[in-house]
C-alpha cells in the first residue's frame, strides 16, 4: 500500500478492525519512511448489475456517487457519515441480490425513498424533491401527504 503522504510502499499494519457488518476491514498503517500513520478500507469487490438511466444510457454502479447525492440531501442536518454508509451498503446488498445483469435507476431511488424516513424525514423529503422531479407545488404537496400518509399508517 503507497503511504499517501511520502509515497513509500514500506509500510507496516499496527491494527485492524472489521465493521459491524463484518463486509469492510479498517486498517491503520505506518509508514516506515515518513513516520505517518494513515487509514486504510478493504470491501470484496463483487461485480453488480449496470444501472439503467432514465434515458436508456447504462453506467457502473458508484458508490461514491450515490454517496454524494445521501450528502447533499443530509447537509446540515444531524444525519453521520455511519449512517450514510449503512444505507448505501444495505443498497449494494440488494444490487448483490438482484443477480441480473442491468437494474434501472429508477429502482434504486425507490430503494433510497424506502430507507431514508428511518434516517431522517427532511433528507427524505429533499431527496424526493430532486428524485421525483416535481414540476409544481401541488405533485411536491402530493408526495407529502402520501408520505404522512404512510407514516400515520405506521403509529
Amino acid at each position: 500500500m503507497k503511504c499517501p503522504y511520502c509515497g513509500n510502499l514500506d509500510n507496516r499494519v499496527i491494527d485492524s478492525r472489521l465493521s459491524r457488518d463484518k463486509t469492510i476491514t479498517r486498517r491503520r498503517r505506518h509508514c516506515a519512511s515518513c513516520e505517518q500513520r494513515f487509514t486504510t478500507y478493504e470491501r470484496i469487490e463483487m461485480t453488480l448489475p449496470m444501472l439503467v438511466k432514465k434515458d436508456g444510457r447504462r453506467e457502473p454502479w458508484d458508490r461514491g456517487k450515490m454517496l454524494l447525492g445521501l450528502e447533499k440531501a443530509c447537509e446540515k442536518l444531524p444525519v453521520s457519515i455511519e449512517q450514510l454508509d449503512s444505507l448505501v451498503d444495505g443498497i449494494e446488498r440488494r444490487l448483490q441480490d438482484v443477480g441480473g445483469k442491468e437494474i434501472s435507476t429508477s429502482q434504486l431511488g425507490e430503494w433510497v425513498m424506502e430507507a431514508l424516513p428511518e434516517i431522517d424525514v427532511v433528507a427524505y423529503v429533499r431527496f424526493a424533491s430532486v428524485y421525483r422531479q416535481f414540476k409544481d407545488v401541488n405533485e411536491f404537496m402530493d408526495e407529502l401527504k402520501h408520505f404522512l400518509g404512510k407514516e400515520k399508517k405506521h403509529d
